[in-house]
C-alpha cells in the first residue's frame, strides 16, 4: 500500500508562487501514475495536473497550463507541483492522488489519496 502526504499550502497573494510536495511511503513512487487535484467549497472536485509512470509525460488542465508545473523525484518519493502567477481563482484544497494503472485525470480512478492542503490566493 501507498501513503501519500501533502504539503507547502498556505496564504499567498495573487501573482505569487507556491510549492506543493506529494511525499509517498510504502514503495516507491516509480511506478505510479501521480496526479494533483483541487477542490473548493460548493465546487467539483476538479483536475489540475498529472505526470505519467512511463515516460515522465505531463498533463495539464487548460487553466493553469503554462503557469503551474508538475515534476516527479523518484530518488526521494516525490512529486512537486510548482505554482506561478497564482490567480484567486486558484484557492482551493489541493489532493495529491496515485494510480498504479496508470491512469491521469480521472479522479475517480485513483488508487491511493492524501488528505489535501489548502491554498489561498487572496486579491
Amino acid at each position: 500500500q501507498v501513503q501519500l502526504v501533502e504539503s507547502g499550502g498556505g496564504l499567498v497573494q495573487a501573482g505569487g508562487s507556491l510549492r506543493l510536495s506529494c511525499a509517498a511511503s510504502g514503495r516507491a513512487f516509480s511506478s505510479y501514475a501521480v496526479n494533483w487535484f483541487r477542490q473548493a467549497p460548493g465546487k467539483e472536485r476538479e483536475f489540475v495536473a498529472a505526470i505519467s509512470w512511463n515516460d515522465f509525460n505531463t498533463y495539464y488542465a487548460d487553466s493553469v497550463k503554462g503557469r503551474f508545473t508538475i515534476s516527479r523525484d523518484n530518488a526521494k518519493n516525490t512529486v512537486y507541483l510548482q505554482m506561478n502567477s497564482l490567480k484567486p481563482e486558484d484557492t482551493a484544497v489541493y489532493y495529491c492522488a496515485a494510480s498504479w494503472r496508470g491512469v491521469v485525470k480521472a479522479h475517480n480512478n485513483m488508487d491511493y489519496w492524501g488528505k489535501g492542503t489548502l491554498v489561498t490566493v487572496s486579491s
